[in-house]
C-alpha cells in the first residue's frame, strides 16, 4: 500500500461519505454527462485536496462527518470543473493517460460540462448554509480564472519574471490548497488564529505542489503529459527561469531567443530542457519547493490536536516526494 492509500485509509469513514456524496452529486439524465463523469473519475487524479480537508480538520481537533465531507466535495467539484476548462484552453488530449472530454466530445460540449459541474458545486454550497464555507468556495473561481488569464497573458507577451511565476501559481494552485486547509479548520470550529495558520499551511503546500509538478516537465516520466509540454505552450517555469537569469553565456542568449521568438521545435525544447538542467535550474526549483514544504511543516506544529498532526505532515511530504 502506497503512502497516499495509507493516509486515505486513516480516514476511511470520511472517504466513504465523500465518495457517496460525489456519486450522488454528479447524477444526470444526460447520457453524455454520465459518460463524462465515468471518464472524470479515472482521470482527475488522487483527490489530494479532499484528503487535506479531512486531515486538517482532525489536526484542529474536529470530528469528521457530513460537514467536512460536503466541504471537501464542494472543493473537488470546483477543481474538476477547472480541469475540464483548462484542458479546453490548453488543447490537451490526455489527462493522466485518459482522453480528455474535449477530444471525446468537442470544446463546446466540454465547456458546458465544466459549467455543469461548477454549477453543482455552487448549488450545494448554498444548500450547506454556512456563510464561512460559501465565502471560501465562492472566491475560488475568481482567483483560478484570473490566474489562468494571467498565465496566458504571460506566455503571449513572454514575460520572464520569477515574481510573475509565483503570482500565477498562487492563484492557480495555492488557492485550492489554502481553501482545503481553511475548510478543514472551519469544519473543526477552529478560532481565527488557527484558521489563518491552516490557510497558510495550504498556501505553502500549494506552492510546493506546483513547483514539483513543473519539475516533472523536465523529465521523461508518466505524468499524463509529454516532457517539455509547458515550454511548448510558452510557459516558462521556475527551472528555466532560474537558468535564464543566472547565466550570461552565448547559450543563454540563444535559449532566450528561442523563448522570445516562440520557436518551440522539438529540438529547441530539448535544448531548453538541457540548458535548465545544466545551469542548476531544476536543483534551484527543488530547493524552493523544500523551503515551502519546511514552512508548511513548521506551521503544522501550531495546530491544537498534536496527535493527528503527523498524518497531515505525511501528506505534505507526499506532495513533494510524489513521482507522478
Amino acid at each position: 500500500m502506497d503512502e497516499l492509500s495509507i493516509l486515505k485509509n486513516s480516514v476511511k469513514e470520511f472517504n466513504m461519505i465523500f465518495d457517496k456524496k460525489y456519486k450522488t452529486s454528479i447524477q444526470s439524465e444526460s447520457k453524455w454527462l454520465r459518460e463524462a463523469f465515468e471518464i472524470l473519475q479515472r482521470a482527475t487524479g488522487k483527490q489530494v485536496r479532499p484528503l487535506m480537508v479531512a486531515l486538517t480538520c482532525k489536526a484542529c481537533g474536529g470530528q469528521l462527518g457530513e460537514k467536512s465531507a460536503e466541504s471537501a466535495l464542494l472543493l473537488e467539484l470546483i477543481h474538476t470543473a477547472t480541469l475540464i476548462h483548462d484542458d479546453v484552453i490548453d488543447k490537451a488530449g490526455l489527462r493522466r493517460g485518459v482522453r480528455t472530454l474535449n477530444t471525446i466530445f468537442d470544446n463546446r460540449i466540454a465547456v458546458l460540462m465544466g459549467d455543469f459541474v461548477l454549477s453543482i458545486g455552487l448549488m450545494r454550497a448554498i444548500q450547506l448554509n454556512d456563510i464561512q464555507i460559501i465565502s471560501v468556495v465562492s472566491s475560488i473561481g475568481k482567483e483560478l480564472s484570473e490566474g489562468e488569464i494571467l498565465q496566458m497573458e504571460t506566455a503571449e507577451e513572454t514575460v520572464l519574471s520569477e515574481q510573475r511565476y509565483f503570482q500565477i501559481i498562487k492563484q492557480k494552485t495555492a488557492t485550492l490548497f489554502s481553501a482545503a486547509t481553511l475548510l478543514g479548520a472551519i469544519c473543526a470550529d477552529a478560532d481565527n488564529e488557527i484558521k489563518e495558520t491552516c490557510r497558510a499551511i495550504g498556501e505553502n503546500l500549494g506552492y510546493a505542489f506546483q513547483i514539483r509538478d513543473d519539475i516533472f516537465d523536465y523529465f521523461s516520466v508518466d505524468v499524463g503529459k509529454p516532457t517539455g509540454n509547458d515550454i511548448r505552450e510558452g510557459k516558462v517555469t521556475l527551472p528555466l527561469l532560474y537558468a535564464i537569469f543566472n547565466d550570461h553565456s552565448k547559450e543563454q542568449e540563444q535559449c532566450l531567443n528561442i523563448i522570445k521568438t516562440k520557436d518551440f521545435t522539438p529540438s529547441n525544447i530539448d535544448r531548453l530542457i538541457v540548458f535548465a538542467k545544466d545551469k542548476d535550474g531544476v536543483e534551484y526549483a527543488r530547493l524552493r519547493m523544500s523551503e515551502y514544504l519546511d514552512k508548511a511543516l513548521e506551521l503544522c506544529q501550531k495546530l491544537p490536536n498534536i496527535s493527528d498532526v503527523p498524518e497531515l505532515e505525511r501528506l505534505a511530504k507526499f506532495i513533494c516526494n510524489r513521482e507522478i
